[in-house]
């Protein structure tokens, strides 16, 4: 009872503010907008205090975030982005009649938009995206200036508004991400003619595109993704699309290659199939191109990127086949390339090791070949790196600079051909987070840096590593890690803790008996090589009595010219001893260590043949084995030996002569003992006969090795099973490797005898690395 007379007070008060309004109509105004201002903000929460300015006054022009108009004073617009504003949107906004702007996107606004705001007639923008509002939107076609309208990202409900095709004049229109009720899109959208913006994602929408949409020729983006709509590909002209993770399939149409302002293309997640129109190649503004789980097919556009500023693509989980496109990074302004699980082949582009601004770069699960190109190891801000499950071959990059990636967290080269060590370089790497090396064929030791990295995970399972395996990366990565290397061991206390089946590393008795068995092998080697430097002097020696005797001997071969002659012959061939020792030195071809190689042109028409013809006293002796085995070999890459002939101290080889060979010819008397030294180190490893049956026929103990050494498994079954303890196995494959270099087909290949002495004294260094041998299957070697 006693509230009556101050409510009629304010009501008599109020009766005569609007009595005098004619007299003092912008004051009233003032006060009834600041008022309806002040209800607005005492409903809402305001942490960072932006409406500290909002206090009672006659005008709220001065108010933070108020635009008023310069001559009637009324409030026009009310703007706070991002500004931690919580609560809710009070009526009191219906006052406002004046308000062209309610901007209000990305704060924590909660409840129902208020039915009153359609007393806001002269409203234009309306943005109230990213908030928490709720319930039914209201019908707001009565507002019919409304040029934006953004009520995106929020939880309202209910039916899709189908009245906003009554806002003839939108030109943005967002309503995406919302939970309304399953439904359509409404065909009255395509009245909108003026409409540039359209964002409709994850709206629960169904069905078709509505043909009238594809007439909104002033429409520039179209976000309809993460709904379930079907359908073929819509026809339209625009710059941004975007209808991923719908149901939509068939083929691009190709006049989207005509769509020369195109700038986002998006259609990810759904089941488009056939070819990417070759148009796509010709664009000049294209930054972002995503369509990733499709069924697209065939090459890709060859040209894709050239002309672009292409930023980001993601074309994984397609069919894509044949070369990998060369041009993505042209711009030098990509970031993101995604190509993983496809079926290009070929060799990847040198062209992406310049490009320094990938960040992510995955190109897994195709069938790429060849060397990975070395730059792309030097990409300052990539985080993530890909290649696995390819076929790229080669060495890793040992001697590339990898630690220049310090920013690579996810390393990834697993299912590849890949050789060599594992670069210790990859300790530089700080950032690094997983490391996946597994299924290569990778050898050496595990770097040690790799304990100081701060790893989640590790793979390295499925190659030929050896040495120990560190207790930090073991209790790291578990036995999965590590498996599939058999050289790997651990440490005793390790296998305790982790219950490791990988092998312990040897103890003390055990390495007692490896140095046993090494000082076994060594000893053959020693005696060997003193073998080989003691014959070198003797060669020597021999070499400069011979030189002095050697006039005095042909003269008096000539005058023995006798039927005395012992005649070996391999080949048919008709052999004159007088003729064979008629040799003149103006077709001296070759000199070394055995002897003097000559051209002879055999009488009646019968060709030409190489005559070696060695130094007089134990030379013969010295070759026999050698003469054995050419002359029963029968190869289409080694000369043929047709004959010896022998009497008293004299000694003629005849083998057969190639004219393009003449290079192999000089060199070869100069490392044939090397290539002798090389068959006796093969059965010094093996443990078998330089010739056997079982080698095959016509075939020796070369051939039999060489066609062993495909991988380590054959590696291993070549060495002599008595003799090749697990202790002593890895230097026994080094000698092996020095045999194979003497015995290499090109004697100009061969190492000399000085560089093989050289290699066995080493052979026991954990550094020691064989050179390169290489064979083609077409050259010819004269032994």
């Amino acid at each position: 009872m006693a509230k009556t007379p101050v409510l009629s007070l304010q009501f008599i008060s109020t009766v005569i503010c609007l009595l005098s309004l004619s007299s003092f109509p912008p004051s009233l105004s003032l006060n009834v907008e600041t008022q309806a201002l002040l209800d607005f903000k005492s409903q809402l929460k305001d942490p960072l205090n932006v409406l500290g300015s909002w206090k009672e006054s006659e005008s709220p022009c001065e108010f933070s975030g108020i635009t008023c108009d310069p001559l009637s004073g009324k409030v026009t617009a009310i703007s706070f982005d991002n500004q931690s504003l919580s609560g809710v949107i009070s009526p009191s906004i219906s006052a406002l009649e004046s308000l062209m702007t309610l901007w209000l996107p990305s704060n924590a606004i909660s409840g129902k938009l208020p039915d009153g705001l359609i007393n806001c007639s002269k409203l234009k923008q309306l943005n109230l995206t990213g908030n928490k509002m709720v319930g039914v939107i209201p019908d707001l076609s009565s507002l019919r200036s409304l040029e934006i309208l953004d009520l995106s990202e929020n939880y309202f409900s209910g039916r899709f508004p189908t009245w906003v095709g009554n806002l003839t004049e939108l030109l943005a229109l967002g309503l995406g991400m919302n939970e309304y009720h399953v439904g359509e899109i409404p065909e009255s959208i395509g009245n909108l003619k003026n409409l540039t913006w359209l964002f409709l994602a994850e709206s629960y929408l169904r069905g078709e595109i509505p043909e009238s949409i594809f007439e909104l020729e002033n429409l520039q983006t179209l976000d309809l993704s993460r709904n379930k709509i079907s359908g073929q590909f819509p026809k339209i002209n625009i710059q941004e699309f975007d209808v991923s993770s719908n149901q939509l399939y068939g083929k691009l149409p190709e006049g989207i290659g005509s769509l020369k302002s195109l700038t986002v293309f998006q259609g990810y997640q759904n089941n488009f199939s056939g070819e990417i129109p070759a148009g796509f190649g010709e664009m000049r503004h294209l930054i972002g191109f995503s369509l990733y789980q499709n069924n697209f097919s065939g090459e890709f556009p060859a040209n894709f990127g050239r002309f672009s500023p292409l930023y980001s693509i993601d074309i994984s989980e397609n069919q894509f086949s044949g070369s990998f496109p060369r041009f993505l990074c042209e711009s030098k302004q990509l970031q993101f390339l995604l190509a993983l699980g496809n079926r290009f082949s070929g060799e990847l582009p040198d062209s992406y090791a310049e490009c320094k601004s990938l960040r992510r770069f995955r190109v897994n699960k195709n069938n790429l070949t060849g060397k990975i190109p070395e730059g792309v190891w030097a990409m300052p801000v990539a985080s993530i790196i890909d290649f696995s499950d390819n076929d790229f071959t080669g060495e890793d990059p040992y001697h590339q600079i990898l630690g220049n990636c310090a920013r690579v967290v996810d390393l990834n080269l697993a299912s590849n051909s890949l050789s060599g060590r594992i670069p210790s370089t990859i300790s530089l790497m700080s950032s690094l987070n997983s490391l996946d090396f597994s299924r290569n064929k990778l050898t050496g030791l595990i770097p040690e840096g790799l304990e100081k990295l701060k790893l989640s995970s590790i793979d390295l399972s499925e190659n030929q590593l050896s040495g120990r395996v560190p207790s930090v990366l073991l209790t790291m990565g578990g036995d999965r890690a590590f498996v599939g290397n058999n050289e790997l061991c651990v440490d005793e206390s390790s296998k305790t803790i982790t219950k490791s089946g990988i092998n312990v590393c040897l103890g003390r008795q055990d390495q007692e008996k490896k140095f046993g068995d090494k000082l076994v092998l060594f000893s053959i080697i020693a005696c060997v090589l003193v073998f080989v430097l003691t014959g070198m002097l003797l060669l020597s020696y021999r070499n400069f009595k011979n030189g002095q005797a050697e006039m005095k001997n042909d003269l008096e071969g000539k005058k023995e010219g006798d039927p005395s002659w012992k005649i070996s012959s391999f080949h048919q061939l008709d052999i004159d001893s007088d003729e064979i020792c008629d040799l003149e030195e103006d077709n001296l071809i070759g000199s070394g260590g055995t002897g003097k190689v000559y051209r002879l042109d055999l009488k009646k028409n019968r060709g030409a043949v190489a005559v070696k013809k060695l130094w007089k006293g134990d030379g013969l002796k010295f070759l026999e084995a050698e003469m054995e085995i050419l002359g029963k070999i029968r190869h289409r890459n080694i000369l043929k030996l047709y004959a010896s002939l022998l009497k008293g101290g004299s000694s003629f080889l005849v083998f057969e002569y190639m004219p393009n060979e003449m290079a192999y010819t000089i060199k070869v008397t100069e490392k044939s003992d090397v290539y002798s030294f090389g068959v006796v180190l093969l059965e010094l490893v093996t443990g078998k006969k330089p010739i056997d049956e079982a080698y095959g026929e016509g075939k020796d103990i070369v051939y039999w090795v060489l066609n062993h050494l495909n991988d380590r498994e054959n590696i291993l079954e070549v060495l002599d099973e008595e003799l090749a303890s697990e202790s002593v196995r890895e230097d026994m494959v080094k000698v092996l490797k020095i045999a194979v270099l003497c015995t290499t087909k090109l004697p100009n290949l061969r190492p000399n005898m000085r560089e093989v002495v050289k290699m066995l004294v080493d052979a026991d260094s954990s550094t020691y690395r064989s050179p390169d041998y290489s064979f083609d299957k077409n050259e010819k070697v004269f032994l």
